[in-house]
């Protein structure tokens, strides 16, 4: 019986054969890595990967997808919303690192890609399809519309780099927006302040503002007396400045 892509889920599943052995190629398998899909979906991806590296972990919400997956050899199916999944504990199940991929669902990449922030130190690399638009946002610099708190939560514990586009016709049904695969590669040593998330998201909460109206207002609360440029506007402030600022908050707020 043909499934028929489920709209709460965010199902649009891929099916030109030549997107897939492209994908395939870049994430390059190798047998014994421990190799985790998210979404897979009805399997386009499962079955090349599976090939290549002869055992493979899904991860899949909708149960008549994960009973059709638990039916093929070599697939250790975990039925579960990846948002609930604790994958420093399954690297540990598994004995390594974990090498992600997967098409995820549009309605919840943001969400899981922070989710993923937690275990990115359990994590080899991670390969996935995801809105050009968000990727876009992802990998941008800072200057542009695109760098905002998406940029900066995650450059700061990834190299990432965008790798294929994919159009809307790779896929059953067609989505309303074009795809890519974005690469990610965990940096080595990589340590947040707590106070990381909120110190870049009050800076991007008026964008268009500068920093003094901002995220000048909230250092004023937290921590008087830091120096830092307030004359900009959140876009315009890299990475690693935001690092910088958020440790020396943390530091003051110890002390």
């Amino acid at each position: 019986m043909k499934h028929l892509a489920r709209k709460r889920f965010g199902q649009h599943f891929l099916c030109d054969g030549f997107v897939v052995d492209a994908i395939v190629d870049l994430i390059d398998p190798r047998p014994s890595q421990a190799l985790v899909e998210i979404g897979p979906g009805l399997g386009a991806m499962t079955a090349p990967l599976l090939q290549r590296c002869g055992a493979l972990t899904v991860i899949e919400l909708d149960r008549d997808l994960a009973a059709r997956l638990r039916r093929r050899g070599g697939i250790d199916v975990i039925e579960a919303d990846a948002l609930s999944v604790d994958f420093a504990a399954l690297a540990q199940r598994l004995g390594q690192p974990l090498r992600l991929v997967g098409n995820l669902p549009y309605n919840i990449s943001t969400p899981l890609l922070f989710h993923l922030l937690a275990a990115a130190d359990r994590v080899v690399d991670q390969h996935f399809m995801l809105q050009k638009e968000v990727v876009r946002r992802m990998v941008a610099a800072p200057g542009g519309k695109d760098y905002g708190r998406l940029s900066v939560m995650l450059q700061w514990r990834y190299a990432m780099e965008s790798v294929l586009d994919v159009s809307p016709q790779a896929f059953d049904p067609p989505p309303r927006v074009d795809s890519a695969i974005v690469r990610m590669l965990p940096l080595p040593g990589a340590v947040a302040p707590a106070c990381l998330g909120e110190l870049v998201t009050v800076a991007f909460s008026q964008r268009r503002k500068l920093l003094r109206h901002t995220l000048g207002r909230w250092l004023d609360e937290h921590v008087a007396g830091m120096v830092f440029d307030l004359q900009r506007r959140a876009e315009e402030v890299p990475v690693g400045e935001y690092l910088d600022l958020a440790r020396r908050v943390a530091a003051a707020r110890q002390g």
